[in-house]
């Protein structure tokens, strides 16, 4: 087993990203390596622009939830989003964009926030990336 946590992140909802990235950054916190594999809808927020669109998975409200929650998060002192994702990849974060969501839905490489992006690989990157690790999620 390697110390290393390998997430997929199929979801593009935010409350979902949130979860992700906090799992993520604090494995690395923890002396950890993590990866993030984004595929279908997750992939769409790595967009350029495309980080914070994402709904609340429950309760959204047309928006409105949305809106509720990302006030408490801020009066809670929750970082946003873009400054998560900016910790992921400063703290040695690895990002993985899935080429077979990419070329199923149009995805083109100049859509994406090609910074962040350390590889693009299919189902053999993934399971090469997970198949020795401690923590594999799905969200």
């Amino acid at each position: 087993m390697s110390n290393k946590a390998v997430i997929i992140v199929h979801s593009g909802d935010m409350d979902k990203l949130y979860s992700a990235l906090i799992i993520a950054n604090g494995s690395l916190s923890m002396g950890m390596e993590a990866s993030l594999y984004f595929t279908f809808w997750g992939l769409e927020r790595l967009k350029k622009g495309g980080l914070e669109k994402g709904p609340l998975s429950k309760m959204n409200f047309l928006g409105l939830g949305k809106w509720m929650v990302k006030s408490r998060m801020k009066k809670a002192n929750v970082a946003p989003l873009e400054k998560m994702m900016t910790d992921f990849k400063e703290l040695g974060g690895k990002i993985i964009a899935c080429e077979m969501t990419m070329e199923i839905m149009g995805v083109k490489q100049e859509q994406l926030r090609t910074e962040w992006i350390d590889e693009y690989g299919a189902v053999g990157t993934y399971v090469h990336e997970a198949k020795n690790a401690e923590i594999t999620l799905f969200i």
